[in-house]
């Protein structure tokens, strides 16, 4: 299977780890249903040249979520997505993102921002996002 049509977000000041961000993104995808059991991830340097980083911290992310079972290296191919062993519930997606969202509202407060202004920005990215 060609590889997916997925690009990976990267924010350098974050302070997560950029390795991470992208093991973070492949198993969200991955529970989401946008990445299935088959489908091939896009190659090192491509995910280097987009997301603009060192080479090596892309295969530190697929090394690593070659050990944890996520992917297995086809070679000649690249990186594919196993079958989950089991599929993310609803609540257990729920619960992922809550986990990721909860820092940046900390931050909204530190930042002074009410919850009509917390959810003015929330809105304009859904908005980006389906443009």
């Amino acid at each position: 299977m060609p590889p997916a049509d997925i690009h990976f977000e990267v924010n350098p000041s974050s302070g997560l780890p950029i390795y991470r961000q992208i093991v973070d993104q492949v198993l969200a995808l991955s529970a989401g249903g946008l990445l299935k059991a088959g489908d091939l991830l896009p190659s090192v340097r491509q995910v280097a040249r987009e997301a603009a980083v060192n080479p090596m911290t892309v295969s530190k992310a697929y090394s690593r979520l070659e050990a944890e079972g996520i992917v297995r290296r086809v070679r000649g191919q690249g990186m594919e997505i196993l079958p989950p062993s089991q599929n993310g519930t609803l609540e257990q997606r729920q619960r992922q993102f809550r986990e990721t969202i909860e820092p940046a509202l900390h931050r909204a407060r530190q930042l002074g921002l009410n919850q009509k202004q917390i959810r003015e920005v929330i809105s304009s990215l859904l908005q980006d996002k389906q443009s």
